[in-house]
Formats: structure tokens, sequence, C-alpha cells
């Protein structure tokens, strides 16, 4: 595997890598590290030479580390569940709660991206266009969601939304009384044995829960075997196991043809089924249960209109080869 990925750097194809970690079995089958320019949230850092102890955004993976965290809260009795309507949990707004298109909304709309509210996240986010930063922006982070424009039925179709990870990380810190980080420390990171991370908040001090995690490789990496594990990590159940099968049903069609869950991706590369959280940059976490496998990957190529090559090529063309 090493000497596929050596020849896939030499050749270009894998432009932007910054790092990757691979696991099959529990056992660490490839760790490599690179050097490149790199941004915290935006902020330049300037070139950097990676290592295993190297934070890194992982940007909108850290949305299905919200979803974990949901079903951590949900199991806990904090949380409303998913068929729950989602404007009474908001009772600082009576007048969008008022409207009777806004009130069909439930949690299971925001779980799945599909409030049928206007939400543009397709432009650069360095741009206060984006709808994600707009919101960071907004005096209010939840009454900027909940008040967009209705365009279409809830449920009707997917439509990728930063905000409603917001609502769902305002959920989880108003059940628990924690703070997201304070909750997911608890119940998820010091359980994992990840004790180094970093969790942006906007202007107004809020954790985002849709792209704010910085996280080493190997972190994330435990992340999607505590996925593959179906919840459990040194025989101590972290997530349950009804939440994961409900997390990581397939719901929805993405618009380049994936499928949707509970802020999961869900499709198969060369016959494989294949479990995904995915974040600006060339980010991933691959959870590959057929094959026993994990693959964590951070990169460089923030809002490349085609981010997707390199963590793609590196599953098709350097891992998967040496599966079989």
């Amino acid at each position: 595997m090493r000497d596929r990925l050596d020849e896939a750097l030499r050749a270009g194809r894998l432009d932007g890598l910054h790092g990757v970690v691979v696991a099959r079995g529990g056992q660490l089958l490839l760790e490599h590290y690179g050097s490149g320019e790199d941004f915290s949230w935006g902020d330049p850092l300037g070139v950097v030479e990676f290592g295993p102890e190297t934070l890194h955004d992982i940007r909108s993976v850290t949305k299905s580390v919200t979803a974990l965290l949901y079903g951590v809260a949900l199991d806990d009795g904090l949380v409303p569940a998913p068929e729950e309507a989602l404007l009474p949990r908001f009772p600082q707004y009576p007048d969008l709660a008022a409207d009777p298109r806004r009130a069909r909304l439930t949690v299971a709309h925001a779980l799945t991206m599909s409030l049928g509210l206007e939400w543009r996240e397709d432009l650069p986010y360095d741009s206060p266009a984006n709808a994600e930063i707009a919101m960071e922006l907004a005096p209010d982070r939840y009454r900027y969601v909940l008040e967009r424009p209705v365009v279409e039925p809830p449920g009707t179709r997917w439509t990728y939304c930063g905000g409603a990870t917001a609502l769902l990380g305002h959920l989880i810190a108003d059940g628990t009384g924690q703070t997201l980080p304070e909750y997911a420390q608890a119940k998820l990171f010091e359980p994992l044995g990840i004790s180094r991370y970093e969790w942006m908040a906007g202007p107004d001090g809020v954790a985002s829960a849709a792209s704010g995690l910085r996280l080493v490789p190997r972190d994330l990496l435990r992340i999607g075997e505590l996925v593959l594990r179906e919840g459990t990590w040194d025989g101590r159940r972290l997530v349950p196991a009804d939440w994961l099968r409900t997390m990581l049903q397939p719901r929805l069609r993405t618009e380049w043809g994936a499928r949707y869950g509970y802020h999961w991706y869900l499709d198969t590369v060369a016959g494989h089924d294949l479990v995904a959280g995915m974040g600006n940059g060339g980010q991933r976490l691959y959870v590959l249960p057929g094959l026993d496998l994990t693959v964590a990957v951070t990169a460089g190529n923030y809002d490349h209109p085609e981010q997707w090559r390199t963590p793609l090529a590196l599953l098709e063309q350097v891992i998967l080869p040496e599966i079989g």
C-alpha cells in the first residue's frame, strides 16, 4: 500500500493531501503525513509540516460527529425524537411557530437536511453570501436558519444545510445543559481516548456543530472505528446500536447520487458499501463495514471544485487494490 501511495503522490493524483490513516480489523495498515498550506476555519496557518499530533480542521465531518452525539443525548432522554416537531423546541420564536408551513418541521427534517427552507452553501466559505457564514455572523443564528424563506414542503429534497446541524447542536446543548464540546468530551472523546481537540466557535461563542471540530487524523479514525464497531469501544457502549441503525438508514438522495441518512453519506465504491463523513477541502472519514476498514483523510483543497478527487483516488487507487 505504501508503494501505491508513493506512486500516486509522484504522479500528482493526490494533490493537497495532508494526512491519511488506514486501519483494518483494528490494525493500522497505513499512516502518512505530508506538508502544505493550511487554514484553521479560514484563518491562514501558512505551510504546515503535518504529523501524528497536528490538529486539522475536519470541517463538515463535524456534522457526522454531531449526529452521533444526538443519538447519545436521545438515549439519555435529553433531546426530542426525530419525529417530534421542531419549532416547539424554540419557544423564543412564536411568530415562526405560528406559520403553518414551518409548524410541519420535525427534528428528522433537520437530521436529513430536508427542511425545505432557502439555503445556499454552494459559494466559497470566505463569503458572507454563503448561508453558513451568514448564519455565523448573524446576531441570532437559530432565527437566521428558521426564518429562511420556505421554498418547498419539508422532507421533499435533500439540500446541503449547515443550519440544520446548528439546530441539532442547540437541541443537544439545551437538553444536556452543557456546551456541545463539553458533552462530546464526556460522552465520546474521553471514552475514545481523544485528549487533544479544538472546537471552533462563531462570534457569539457558540461552538459550530456544522464545521468547527479540529482533530488529529488518528482520533478521527477512532470515530470511524466506533461506527464500525456498532457503537462500542473497549467493551463499553458509547452510542446506542439502534441509533446507529437509524442514523445509517438511507432516506434521501444527494444531488450527486449518494444516499443520505442522518448526517452521514451512504454510497458504494468498487462494489463495497461505504459510510462517510465529508468535509470541505477533502476531509473524509470512510467506514467500509464489509471490509472491516476505516480511513481518515485530511487535505487542503478548500473550496476547490474538484476537492473530491484526492480522497476518492486514495480509496480507489491506493487502498482498495491492496485489500481485494
